[in-house]
């Protein structure tokens, strides 16, 4: 993995907050995952929403963003098919599609069994400025 794209990503504190853990990006394509703890438990002692959303997040945040150009999310939205309770969620990303301005990619988000959890759907608007190495100011 690049080491520019492992920085960018690294620098999401709430990915890092809720423990999700960059495993591997590529051209458009991203893997990450989550250990659930007791923390990640909702009322009902299954795994909150929220999450789950985090984690599918920074799956979508680091394939859109793999391309080269600043990629920012204008649109998401979750399905959540499956409650867990323990082991260790999956979030696989790649693109739908992608073009000079937009990307659309899914998400899922799987259990230890490979059992889909949820599905994620991103756009995402490409910045004409390229991905560096510190936080750029919005215009």
């Amino acid at each position: 993995m690049p080491d520019d794209i492992h920085a960018f990503i690294g620098r999401d504190a709430f990915a890092k907050f809720i423990g999700v853990e960059l495993l591997d990006v590529g051209e458009g394509r991203a893997q990450a995952q989550m250990a659930i703890g007791p923390h990640h438990l909702n009322g009902m002692g299954r795994v909150h929403g929220a999450a789950i959303f985090g984690l599918a997040d920074l799956a979508f945040a680091a394939a859109c963003n793999s391309h080269g150009p600043v990629a920012m999310a204008i649109n998401v939205s979750i399905n959540y098919i499956k409650g867990v309770t323990e082991g260790v969620l999956h979030a696989d990303a790649y693109p739908v599609s992608v073009n000079p301005r937009l990307g659309t990619y899914t998400v899922n988000v799987t259990d230890d069994a490979g059992d889909i959890v949820a599905v994620f759907q991103g756009l995402a608007y490409r910045r004409r400025e390229k991905r560096g190495g510190e936080p750029q100011e919005e215009r």
